[in-house]
Order: structure tokens, then sequence, then C-alpha cells
């Protein structure tokens, strides 16, 4: 049987994937989370606990899915420091893993990237710990995300708004990216194509720009604005002035696109994964005003961080190489999300 790991497998993109592959594979999945932003699988996981073994928790009936509450650094060193560790420690027999999906990342929001600029570095000693073991333990398959904020802030100005090709990043002529989040998601990269290169392991790297879905949880600004949609706030507040805007994905499309990326591309080479459209902050509170049945004035709050101005994505190279197109409109996605927000609060009893 195939086993695959996720790391960071229960914050939002994580939890997705795990799902996914639970439902579309008939593979083992060890996913590895410490909960400081994630939320633990008995909150999202709609399959029974079956037994736990040393801390480790298996889920399902075919006890397919195991849970590791841990810092994803501690398991790499025990994986570094003993190939055989899950054997040897929870008896569960590893030869090699197949697909491994690496989300463990410090990230939070405009607040943490601009607020904490340092503890979002620590990721840099994440990933290297990462693709050491990689070099060594050898996988058939390894996705690294990168991130939209890798990109030169240079080309995301008010006076400089254009979409975002892949070329644009070239480490014989690089521009600043996005403070220490960029700056450790374009080491990540550079480190996929050293290890890709020199140790001949499939890599496939992504740049998702603003990832969303139903089950986000309110610390990001989709579903944070669709609840005040909800519950009619007005006047609206914005940080900013509103008017910067982003290039908004559905989570399905992601998980979608990683699929297709990950059968053709294997030498650390990053493709974008976005809709290629720029939406302002403004249009996203009227989307979801429309849902709500109301129109308010939008109240700027200028003292908020607010990041780049203008950051989405030229979606060209991968329609013409992969194949690939977004599937769900920005409208039909933030139904999605304002109908989630809707019963997540009438549970809630706040409705």
């Amino acid at each position: 049987m195939k086993t695959h790991l996720i790391s960071g497998g229960c914050g939002f993109v994580g939890r997705n994937m795990v799902n996914r592959l639970y439902q579309n594979t008939t593979d083992r999945i060890l996913f590895v989370d410490n909960l400081s932003v994630g939320k633990h699988p008995s909150e999202w996981l709609d399959i029974p606990l079956k037994d736990t073994i040393k801390g480790m928790e298996i889920y399902g009936d075919d006890k397919r899915l195991m849970f590791l509450k841990e810092d994803f650094r501690a398991t790499l060193s025990n994986f570094i420091t003993n190939p055989n560790y899950l054997d040897d420690h929870y008896g569960i027999k590893v030869d090699k893993f197949a697909d491994v999906f690496h989300f463990a990342a410090i990230v939070g929001g405009r607040a943490m990237i601009d607020g904490d600029p340092i503890q979002v570095a620590l990721d840099l000693s994440i990933d290297a710990e990462f693709f050491y073991w990689i070099s060594r333990h050898k996988p058939d398959r390894v996705l690294y995300p990168s991130s939209s904020a890798a990109y030169p802030i240079s080309l995301q100005t008010k006076s400089n708004t254009i979409q975002l090709k892949e070329s644009d990043i070239d480490f014989d002529s690089m521009g600043q990216p996005d403070m220490t989040y960029g700056w450790t998601k374009l080491t990540g990269e550079f480190l996929a194509k050293i290890t890709a290169e020199h140790y001949g392991v499939k890599i496939t790297c992504i740049r998702p720009f603003s990832g969303y879905g139903e089950d986000q949880d309110y610390s990001y600004p989709t579903p944070a604005i669709a609840r005040r949609a909800v519950f009619k706030e007005a006047p609206f507040e914005v940080w900013g002035s509103g008017h910067q805007g982003r290039d908004f994905v559905h989570i399905d499309d992601v998980l979608d696109c990683i699929e297709v990326a990950m059968d053709h591309i294997h030498d650390g080479s990053a493709i974008n994964i976005g809709q290629g459209v720029l939406t302002s902050f403004r249009d996203l509170i009227q989307i979801f005003c429309e849902f709500a049945g109301y129109d308010p004035e939008i109240k700027p709050l200028l003292d908020k961080p607010v990041g780049v101005h203008s950051r989405y994505c030229d979606m060209t190279w991968v329609k013409e190489h992969l194949g690939w197109e977004p599937k769900i409109s920005i409208k039909e996605g933030m139904k999605r999300v304002y109908d989630a927000v809707m019963e997540r609060e009438k549970k809630l009893g706040n409705l």
C-alpha cells in the first residue's frame, strides 16, 4: 500500500488535501501538524478515531489516516536520525513515501507578515530541514507550495499593476519579494530546484494566489468579510482604501491544478495557480453584500496593514503547457463561502 505524507495537514490547504486523498485513493496518509494554526481532525474529519499508538491518532475503519500532533521539524529530525523511525516507534512500516505535500509553514494574515516578520522567517529552518530529508529519503514525488508573495513587489504597485508571469522570477536577476514570507518561499523554490537537479527527486512547485474556500476560519479575509456581510455590517470597514486587489482562487481549483502539475512537472519549476483576474476588496465586499441584499457605505481603515497594491497572475503558461484552467468563478465560489458562513452562524445560534 502506498503511503503519502502531508505536513501542515490540519491547516486550510492541508486538510482539504487530506480529505481529497482519502476519498480518491486507497492509500495511507500520514499527516502532521502542531495545531498552532490548524484545527484538530475531530473538528473537520468526518471519520471516526479508531486507535491511538503512542500519541499517533489512527482514523477510519481501514486505518488509512494517521495523525501526528507535533512540530514538523521534530518529525523531520526523527526521520533524519532514524530512517526506520515509523516502524521502530509506531510499528508502521514505510519503506518510502509516495507523494509528499509540504504545507507546514509559519504564516498568518497581513498583521503577522508585517507585524512579526522574524517569526515568519522560521520557515527557512522548516524548509531547509525538509529538503535535506527529501534529498536522503527520495520519495516518489514532492509538492512544494511557494507563494505569490515570492514575486517582486516592484511589479505590484499602484502605478505598475501587471499580471505576474512565472518568468517574472529569475534567480539570475531578482527583485525583492514580499517581506520575510516572500523571501522564505523564494528560497524554498531555489532549494526545490537544487534538490530536483542534484538528487534526482521529482519536485513540483506552485505559486498559489489568494486561495479561499468554505471551511476557512475567520482569520482569513474572505470568510471574515462574508461573515460581516451576513450580519449586515454598516458602515462596512475595509483595511486600507479597499482598492487594493488580489487574485482569488477556490481551493478545489487549487487541488485540481496540483494533481495535473505533479503529473507533468518534476524539475522543481514553479507555476501560478489563480483565476488571472484582479478583484479589489471593495469588489469583494460588494459581491457579499449583494448576496446579503443590502448596499452599505464602505469605510476605509487607512491605519491597517494592506500589503502590495495589486497581486494577480497570468495563467497563460499553465493553460498552454498543462491544459488546465480554473472552473469555479468568483461569483460561484464566493456564494459557496457566503452560504457556508451563514450555515456556520446558524449552528452557533448567532442567527
